[in-house]
């Protein structure tokens, strides 16, 4: 299947049939490769991966997902359904054709719900799972690994108190693994991940934690046929490994697992290199 060449055009808005605004980046020609970010973030957090690509040739994109970043600070749509929606949305404004999805952790459940839902057609070419949300984070009696609902109200309870705390915690703690004995701590990058999370709506990453923890996406990975990669640090404190990536994995019909020793939620920042270098040869493969 030919790559698309149409060239970027910089960065732009485009406006959702509910009215929301949705900011995007979109930089370079050849085959493109849409970021999708985390929970509270924005395409920011994936400055590393969007100048490594751009330089190896590809088309990069990324968006601000609603609610987070400079999109429109919405009070509806938090959750996943309107955000592969929105995604829809954007991929049509800007003609996308044999398109590779990165997802990291909540991003991962939107890419999911995407190339499940809208994938067909030559869209999308090849899909990643970072760190990702899939099958499904709470414990429930069907998903008997997960999370209690607790960890989650916690979360709530930390953005409706007092965000601005949560959003210098959780960096400065679990996401990037500063918070084990030998880790090089970078305030640069806890510094980034605040100013990138009181960028966004309160209301809207209030009910993105719902988003993020509740939906089940078992039935959109096993209805995915384009390949997928799935990365996965065994030392990921936010997304614990045995019940995403390692369910995940059997549910795909073309699914490759990575594990990687020791690394933490926050990966593809803090080891950027390796994670990069993954990406391509599995993007060229």
């Amino acid at each position: 299947m030919a790559s698309q060449t149409k060239s970027g055009s910089g960065s732009g808005t485009i406006t959702t049939k509910d009215g929301t605004q949705i900011f995007y980046k979109d930089w370079g020609t050849g085959q493109p490769v849409v970021f999708h970010h985390g929970w509270p973030l924005s395409s920011d957090d994936w400055d590393a991966q969007m100048l490594f690509f751009l330089a190896q040739g590809y088309r990069v994109i990324a968006h601000d997902r609603r609610g987070h970043g400079r999109s429109g600070q919405t009070d509806t749509g938090n959750e996943m359904d309107t955000y592969a929606a929105d995604v829809a949305e954007l991929a049509a404004h800007l003609g996308l054709k044999n398109a590779i999805h990165v997802g990291h952790s909540t991003g991962g459940g939107e890419v999911a719900r995407y190339v499940a839902k809208y994938g067909s057609g030559g869209r999308v070419a090849k899909a990643v799972l970072i760190g990702a949300v899939p099958p499904i984070m709470l414990k429930t009696a069907a998903n008997p690994g997960g999370l209690p609902i607790e960890v989650f109200d916690g979360f709530r309870s930390g953005v409706a108190a007092n965000r601005a705390q949560l959003y210098r915690d959780v960096p400065a703690g679990p996401f990037y693994g500063f918070n084990r004995p030998d880790a090089a701590v970078s305030e640069g990058v806890i510094d980034n991940w605040w100013r990138q999370g009181m960028m966004g709506g309160t209301k809207a990453h209030y009910d993105c934690i719902k988003a993020f923890s509740e939906t089940d996406f078992t039935e959109d990975l096993k209805a995915i046929d384009v390949p997928v990669l799935v990365m996965h640090g065994d030392d990921d404190q936010i997304v614990p490994i045995a019940d995403s990536a390692l369910l995940s994995i059997k549910l795909l019909k073309k699914g490759e697992l990575k594990v990687y020793k020791g690394f933490p939620h926050g990966m593809a920042t803090t080891h950027a290199d390796v994670i990069n270098a993954d990406l391509l040869a599995f993007f060229k493969a």
